[in-house]
């Protein structure tokens, strides 16, 4: 009896092996670029990339009183750091297309950690869904879209770097890295007039947070028309709660390309923007406030044009020129301290879409009224930055 009942194990196992055999050889072919790991399920990890870019500078003061970072320094004997190298980003880029429809993202900035990084290194963490063209999601941390500047890395701008008025609205909530949801998509696509829109929901205190500050969020809503690469046209509005209070922001946005000869062309980007500025207002103590929230408004505008002649001699792909001015004021309506910057420049591009890039330009800011031992005084910094993409 015994016997028997071994021989009968023996047989459903063979007869189990060879089922599992012929099933195995008619399995797909898995991708020769994916690791066959155990923990990793058939046609499930589909396709992960790697990106990143460096950026090097070396900055010049031609202040004798403003040091590289454009701080004055008060004190007369102290000696002012007026030239330096520097390590502005270094940043490293994980995608993972988990599935036609899933994929999940992340970028750090390891140049941070050359100062405190509290609250920096992890700029992107999401996971965006796409269901079709005009139906898309994302929820983690990424750039709400509201405006032209949240559009694309700041790699392959045609300036040093994001205005004025993108880090103050960042800092408020509205652009930058912020922690929330977004749907987003196109309409009319491969027409000549396709319309993009995104609706986005944020914490509004920045990235890198444990949780929200208060009970109150920004919702923000943009909306596109046309083509970047041709002419586009953006309108940006939100409205939230920061601590009770009701904040709003606007903004509109124009960008295009002109083209002047064959092998010459004018790439053009204008935007204004206006918001309450609460960051400002919390930030001071009640005996020093003249007013209300609704008071502490902000508003910008700069004006980008970007020539750009297309060489491709070797691997040098275009010579460009650009010069941005931009006009900023953090408290308008209390006759704020106006900043006005002008940043001209002359870049050398390498390879496809910025590879390599060598940048040569000035950032020339002027204040109305210098407030000695601070930032926020008039400076000449000259600036040679060099770009690898990977």
């Amino acid at each position: 009896m015994h016997k028997r009942n071994v021989r009968l194990i023996a047989f459903f196992c063979c007869l189990f092996t060879g089922i599992h055999l012929a099933y195995a050889g008619e399995t797909p072919v898995r991708d020769s670029t994916i690791k066959d790991t155990s923990s990793i399920k058939p046609g499930f990890l589909k396709k992960i990339t790697l990106g990143g870019v460096f950026q090097a500078r070396y900055t010049v003061s031609l202040n004798p009183d403003v040091d590289v970072n454009g701080l004055h320094q008060a004190d007369a004997e102290k000696e002012v750091v007026r030239n330096s190298f520097s390590i502005k980003r270094a940043r490293l880029q994980v995608k993972a297309q988990v599935s036609d429809r899933f994929q999940a993202g992340v970028l750090v900035n390891l140049a941070d950690f050359a100062s405190d990084p509290k609250g920096k290194v992890l700029e992107n963490a999401f996971v965006s869904y796409r269901w079709n063209d005009a139906v898309n999601f994302t929820i983690g941390q990424f750039r709400p879209s509201f405006g032209l500047e949240d559009l694309y890395p700041v790699d392959i701008i045609q300036s040093m770097d994001f205005s004025n008025q993108y880090t103050a609205f960042g800092n408020n909530g509205w652009q930058s890295f912020q922690v929330g949801v977004s749907m987003f998509g196109t309409f009319r696509k491969n027409t000549r007039l396709p319309i993009k829109y995104a609706l986005t929901a944020v914490n509004g205190n920045n990235r890198n947070q444990v949780s929200d500050d208060d009970n109150g969020k920004l919702g923000s809503a943009r909306l596109e028309f046309g083509d970047m690469n041709k002419l586009s046209l953006g309108l940006n509005g939100g409205y939230g709660a920061v601590k009770r209070g009701s904040v709003y922001a606007l903004g509109v946005d124009f960008s295009g390309v002109i083209p002047l000869a064959e092998k010459f062309d004018l790439q053009l980007q204008s935007e204004f923007k206006q918001g309450t500025n609460h960051r400002l207002f919390y930030g001071l103590a009640d005996s020093l406030r003249k007013g209300p929230l609704s008071d502490y408004q902000m508003h910008g505008v700069y004006l980008l044009p970007n020539f750009r002649y297309k060489i491709n001699y070797h691997k040098l792909t275009s010579i460009e020129v650009s010069m941005r001015y931009e006009y900023f004021n953090d408290d308008f309506k209390h006759s704020g301290n106006a900043r006005r910057s002008y940043i001209p420049m002359v870049s050398l591009a390498f390879l496809k879409d910025y590879g390599g890039r060598i940048q040569f330009g000035m950032q020339i800011d002027n204040y109305d009224r210098d407030i000695p031992g601070t930032k926020t005084h008039s400076s000449n910094l000259m600036i040679v930055q060099v770009q690898c993409r990977i």
